[in-house]
């Protein structure tokens, strides 16, 4: 069943507004109070909207989020049921030293269409590839690159891998630089950085690496509009990790994800950016307006484009 179409400018003004609200504390070197006020936003705006909304992913379970946590009901309780994906203030770094980035995001989907995440890390590849064993995290990193690069006829030294700098990724980093690929190195934003292989203006052709899982479904969401392909393999470390994973339905806890598997039917995703990054322009304010930029996908419809609003501040 489509999503009315109805519903993207609601959820647009959602996280435009919790975007603003942010990022009036932009450059105060307080990230948990930058994520609040995004939070605040963005849950006062969802109860006010006519749906049935249960968050599955958020800010974490109830015992560590008291706000847009998993499980939460939000709406009205009248309307279409929606499963509601979240991040208020993807980049919490990047916002609290002013850095460029950081974006607000919502992802729905219609009842039991998106999948429930646990909060860990989450193996992940994404390349805009249409064919099955092009890429695939079963691969080596040697054996994808040359995939893709037969694929997309391009020579290794002219494909661009983003990933996540961080020394987990120390041996992918080393390989790639031996097969004289171009590296984006990023330092957070993990939702972002999936999505710049949707468009050959990122000049992005590979991301790939461990990052988290929530974000990998909410990149999922937008991923399946832009007819990319993405895998995840969630990584469950502790006894507690498979607990929580097995308590949410996992019982495959090696399992390798299909897009198709992690986002089901239609959805809509919304991005909109707190800082200017790559994807999207951060807030302006102009005298008693201000200006925000949202990456939109809208599966249905086909509607993937970036909306600039002019609004007025409250």
């Amino acid at each position: 069943m489509s999503i009315d179409k109805k519903f993207i400018d609601k959820f647009v003004n959602i996280t435009s507004q919790a975007a603003l609200e942010s990022s009036y504390l932009v450059g105060k070197k307080d990230k948990i109070s930058a994520d609040k006020a995004a939070v605040d936003s963005m849950r006062s705006n969802l109860n006010n909207l006519e749906i049935k909304g249960e968050i599955v992913i958020g800010e974490g379970e109830l015992d560590e989020a008291p706000m847009l946590y998993i499980g939460e009901k939000l709406g009205t309780n009248k309307g279409p049921e929606f499963d509601i994906a979240v991040d208020p203030l993807e980049g919490t770094n990047f916002a609290a030293n002013n850095l460029p980035g950081a974006l607000s995001v919502i992802a729905i989907t219609n009842k039991n269409n998106l999948f429930k995440a646990p909060e860990t890390y989450m193996e992940k590849i994404s390349a805009k590839v249409n064919e099955k064993n092009v890429i695939d995290l079963d691969f080596t990193v040697k054996q994808n690159i040359f995939n893709l690069s037969d694929y997309l006829n391009k020579k290794p030294e002219n494909l661009t891998a983003c990933i996540l700098d961080r020394p987990r990724h120390k041996e992918i980093i080393d390989e790639l630089k031996k097969l004289k690929v171009n590296l984006k190195l990023i330092s957070d934003g993990d939702v972002s950085g999936a999505l710049l292989i949707t468009e050959e203006k990122y000049n992005v052709d590979i991301f790939l690496g461990i990052g988290g899982g929530p974000e990998g479904v909410l990149a999922a969401a937008a991923l399946d509009a832009f007819d990319c392909n993405f895998q995840g393999r969630f990584i469950f470390e502790t006894d507690d990790d498979k607990a929580r994973a097995k308590k949410m339905g996992i019982n495959d806890l090696t399992k390798k994800y299909q897009l198709n598997e992690i986002v089901k039917g239609d959805s809509i995703f919304c991005a909109t950016g707190i800082t200017s990054g790559d994807l999207v322009k951060g807030i302006e304010i102009q005298g008693n307006d201000f200006v925000s930029e949202t990456l939109v996908t809208h599966k249905s419809s086909g509607f993937k484009k970036v909306i600039k609003l002019k609004q007025k501040l409250q």
